[in-house]
């Protein structure tokens, strides 16, 4: 059975929590003399001299709004990498615990686990991009602590089967850690409504892909009240900043916009396949439910570097295994992948 305390580190059981000015005192004052702040303000239009909210309530209260779950189900990170690493450091013990992994997926776990210096063990996905069940459960022991799943996965751009991720979590008795940053191009459904299902499930999502804010680094983390509890111990005490938490309520009133934006670049992602399918030296393109596609094409790295003398970024995947030969694009705008497909023509005129 999940247990939380079975999965926390000894010394974060019996944290104290650095207790900030603004965390003792939460109302309303009209003379603020706690946080030795500058009390003259500060040389922009907007004063941005106070201290911002270290829970950041409102922004909860209106991701809840519009994600369907309690407030206190909801952790914000400084990206979704300071919601990794929060999570590291609150559940692995160094050198003693570790976590498994399923590569090729997003590099930041493998990263995060090294900084902490928690043991890294690698279950590979199938030739297809799914779980290897089986190797997965041979792989978990007694300081197993967390299992990271990327779905859709970076950089392949595939789901990972539904059934799969579920029987992680009912037979796992620690962390399953969703990172859905994509979840929003894809068909499948979120497992936030799930959170009262699984005690040991962890989501991780972002404002920094489909509502294109990946400037102002908010991540979100969804899990149980206990699960944030702890991660709002472990997090800085301010690590939201005030102008991000502004922006962040102002782009969270325009959600017909940013579905409006998401259409569309579903969209053009589907129009991208069917034409770089079309160019001669495309192996194939993986389908994706994300706002890039994984392109299998003939000497990559040198089309890559091609593509660079025209002035064109796409990310080179060919040293990562099962993603051999294969090039990450984003979905740009309609001007951009135009100019991206013009360029992959003349590579081979």
């Amino acid at each position: 059975m999940f247990n939380i305390n079975n999965l926390l580190r000894e010394n974060i059981k019996t944290l104290k929590p650095y207790s900030s000015a603004r965390d003792e005192f939460k109302g309303e004052a009209s003379v603020y003399l706690d946080a030795n702040e500058n009390s003259l303000g500060s040389p922009l239009t907007k004063w941005y001299n106070r201290y911002p909210d270290p829970l950041q309530w409102k922004v909860k209260e209106a991701l809840a709004a519009i994600k369907k779950v309690e407030p206190t189900n909801i952790f914000l990170g400084n990206g979704s990498d300071e919601c990794i690493d929060v999570l590291f450091r609150s559940f692995c013990e160094p050198k003693k615990d570790n976590v498994i992994i399923c590569p090729p997926t997003y590099g930041m776990y493998e990263v995060s686990a090294n900084i902490n210096d928690v043991i890294i063990k690698k279950a590979p996905l199938t030739e297809d991009f799914q779980l290897d069940l089986i190797h997965l459960e041979n792989l978990v022991d007694a300081n197993t602590k967390i299992i990271w799943i990327c779905s859709p996965n970076n950089p392949t751009g595939n789901s990972i089967n539904r059934t799969d991720i579920e029987a992680l979590l009912n037979n796992f008795n620690g962390l399953v850690v969703i990172d859905e940053a994509y979840i929003n191009f894809a068909k499948q459904k979120s497992f936030v409504q799930e959170l009262n299902e699984y005690p040991n499930l962890v989501i991780l999502q972002t404002l920094s892909k489909a509502w294109g804010l990946a400037a102002l680094r908010l991540g979100m983390a969804f899990a149980s009240k206990e699960i944030i509890e702890v991660l709002n111990k472990v997090k800085p005490p301010y690590n939201i900043n005030q102008a991000t938490q502004d922006l962040v309520l102002k782009a969270l009133e325009e959600v017909g916009q940013v579905n409006d934006m998401i259409k569309e670049l579903v969209d053009m992602r589907n129009a991208l396949t069917d034409v770089i399918l079309q160019i001669p030296i495309v192996e194939k393109v993986y389908p994706s439910d994300a706002n890039f596609i994984l392109v299998k094409i003939k000497e990559a790295r040198k089309v890559y570097e091609f593509l660079l003398t025209r002035g064109i970024v796409v990310r080179d995947r060919s040293n990562v295994k099962l993603c051999e030969d294969c090039l990450r694009i984003t979905v740009g705008t309609e001007k951009e992948n135009t100019l991206l497909v013009d360029a992959l023509a003349s590579y081979i005129q």
